[in-house]
């Protein structure tokens, strides 16, 4: 079985990276903000719903980065390989959604969307110099953060 995911590397002010800190399953993750692929939809449509739907942000998607060349097994169902799609995304409005200083700094709303789902997630930018392989959790992930780092 194939989970095909779609994820946005979002730029800020001075090059920051924008990255979602999430709380899923009992572990934290930091991941890049994007989600799952559902049928009957593009890859560049369900990214604009992913910013949508978790930031209530409208974005422009631009360049393709990468896409899985590799076997990447699943890290909650053993069954599925992961197939990512990384884009460069735009915001087109200004940020409404809380950003966060530091890592996996969730507010009482955010707080309570955990205890009624059993996940939540935070926003926050990693400044340039300090962003790398390190400041993702995925190893797909990993793997895009060391071409954003080679590329710019």
């Amino acid at each position: 079985m194939f989970n095909i995911r779609v994820y946005g590397i979002l730029l800020g002010e001075n090059r920051q990276v924008l990255v979602s800190d999430e709380f899923i399953r009992g572990n934290y993750y930091t991941k890049f903000p994007g989600g799952g692929l559902e049928f009957g939809e593009g890859t560049r449509d369900c990214l604009k719903r992913e910013f949508k739907e978790e930031m209530d942000l409208e974005v422009r998607i631009g360049d393709h980065i990468y896409t899985t060349d590799y076997f990447q097994m699943s890290a909650f169902n053993p069954e599925h390989q992961i197939i990512s799609i990384y884009y460069f995304a735009e915001a087109l409005e200004p940020i409404r959604a809380p950003l966060r200083s530091k890592a996996f700094d969730f507010d009482e709303r955010e707080l309570a969307v955990y205890k009624e789902r059993g996940e939540t997630e935070t926003f926050r930018f990693v400044d340039w110099e300090a962003f790398g392989e390190e400041s993702v959790t995925l190893p797909i992930d990993k793997v895009v953060a060391g071409l954003l780092k080679k590329g710019f």
